[in-house]
């Protein structure tokens, strides 16, 4: 298989055939992002002659299974949502080509990229199998994002999904608990949590940030222009954010950055999160925590 470094995928995406479609960021400016720091390029697209190569790899693979199951393919790279309408057309053909029975292709998408297709090519996508995009919004505070060099704002985060929802294309968030800045977090949280209960994601994923020195927000720390939130307030971010959270939705917090992971079905499990929370921040204590986040070494 054509895999470039390393691969990221959500967690839930772990039953799904992931096909390498594209490599790297578009955007690549992300001020905490250090995920595709070992690739020697950006963003590179995958020849489709590589692609099909892997979907005859996998098919020969999943052929020597006693009961193959696989319904899902998960384009990986940062953003394989941000190619054209017609190589994406393309890459469904194949895919369904090698395994007709494929039930639905997603992949990580960046607001942005949703922006580039017209309702009728949404639309078309969706028919073609495309659903169940995760897309890292990380916030809706608008300080934080251009602060962060996110590229897009809280407003784009409502217009381009409720343009998804209109194409019946289904999709999960990403919320980066801490990115607001030491003092900020909560606020953040309420101002994500007003944005999602405007749309309809499916899952609500939280994860932490841990900040590397390659970074350039660790840059940004050293200079005195940002300043990291303690390891509680981010629990207290977080509690702040499912108590705010109004939608019917799936909350995790199921990543390696998460010390504490935890999975719920709101509103239903409201109630049994706030008391995990709650637990967290009245009796683990912040040494212990920011011992956790020292020992992630690599997301």
């Amino acid at each position: 298989m054509h895999y470039t470094g390393t691969i990221w995928r959500p967690p839930y995406e772990a039953s799904s055939l992931l096909l390498e479609v594209t490599a790297g960021c578009t955007h690549h400016k992300c001020k905490f992002c250090t995920l595709y720091a070992d690739l020697p390029f950006g963003f590179r697209m995958s020849p489709l002659e590589d692609v099909e190569a892997d979907l005859k790899e996998a098919q020969a693979m999943y052929r020597q299974l006693m009961n193959p199951d696989v319904s899902r393919t998960f384009l990986t790279g940062a953003n394989p949502f941000v190619l054209k309408f017609e190589k994406l057309i393309k890459i469904s053909e194949l895919i369904h080509r090698y395994f007709p029975d494929m039930e639905t292709i997603g992949s990580f998408a960046r607001v942005t990229d949703v922006s580039l297709k017209s309702d009728e090519e949404l639309a078309a996508l969706h028919r073609a199998g495309y659903d169940g995009l995760t897309i890292g919004i990380e916030t809706a505070d608008e300080e934080a994002l251009r602060f962060m060099d996110k590229g897009y704002r809280a407003d784009d985060i409502l217009e381009q999904c409720r343009r998804l929802d209109k194409a019946g294309i289904h999709y999960s968030f990403f919320y980066l608990t801490g990115i607001s800045g030491a003092g900020r977090g909560e606020a953040g949280a309420r101002a994500t949590a007003a944005v999602c209960n405007q749309l309809h994601p499916t899952v609500v994923g939280a994860n932490m940030l841990t900040i590397y020195p390659d970074s350039r927000l660790y840059a940004e720390i050293q200079q005195g222009n940002w300043e990291e939130e303690s390891e509680t307030e981010k629990y207290r971010e977080v509690r702040t954010l499912v108590e705010n959270l109004k939608i019917p939705t799936v909350f995790a917090a199921l990543g390696a950055s998460n010390a504490f992971q935890m999975q719920g079905t709101l509103p239903k499990d409201k109630g049994k999160l706030l008391a995990l929370l709650n637990d967290v921040i009245e009796n683990v204590g912040e040494d212990k925590l920011r011992r956790y986040r020292e020992s992630v070494h690599h997301l």
